[in-house]
């Protein structure tokens, strides 16, 4: 049964180290390959992945918002370059330009943008896993505004009314499986 959590954490510290994190591959590739054959080397990594990703969580980079719209990007490694974008409250319009700056298809690493209450994100990119296109369910009330899914190279955008947010809790995500633990941020209205 150890050995089993043993490779379980292996197996974590490998995908967090996959997932972007540019000092993870470096501490994780040698312990993840050696798991199955020494136990003790490989428990150290995964208690230092989550500790290294856990700043990178906290850190604040705010979109840049000029004339009631702001341009995001994303990229093969599972992030976006803001997480969290303040709307002016003088704009009744707000556009999220997205660009998917990496070079993978959108049915590796695609991206889009969801705008939803914080409580409904998982709910969403659950219900969504199904239309490839969108990754959220056609006609899905919760969400207040998505863009289609794009890969590398590509672009989309959104417009919405600012109203529907205006009451705070909102956030925006990528609902692509998978990618919803990595990329969020907030977005409220001052």
């Amino acid at each position: 049964m150890k050995s089993r959590h043993i490779l379980l954490a292996g197996a974590v510290a490998l995908a967090l180290s996959a997932c972007g994190n540019s000092s993870a591959p470096a501490d994780s590739a040698a312990p993840a390959d050696a798991a199955p054959a020494a136990e003790a080397p490989a428990a150290a990594p995964v208690e230092a992945a989550p500790a290294e990703a856990a700043p990178a969580a906290a850190s604040t980079k705010p979109a840049v918002v000029e004339n009631c719209a702001t341009t995001i990007e994303s990229n093969d490694a599972m992030q976006y370059n803001a997480d969290s974008i303040t709307v002016p409250a003088s704009c009744t319009q707000f556009t999220i330009n997205l660009k998917h700056v990496g070079t993978m298809a959108a049915n590796v690493m695609g991206h889009n943008v969801v705008i939803a209450k914080e409580a409904d994100m998982a709910g969403i990119a659950a219900d969504g896993a199904s239309n490839a296109a969108e990754h959220v369910k056609e006609g899905d009330a919760r969400s207040i505004a998505h863009t289609k899914v794009i890969g590398g190279g590509e672009s989309a955008s959104v417009t919405f009314d600012v109203a529907k947010i205006k009451d705070g809790g909102y956030k925006f995500f990528c609902s692509f499986p998978g990618h919803l633990a990595l990329m969020q941020g907030s977005i409220q209205v001052q």
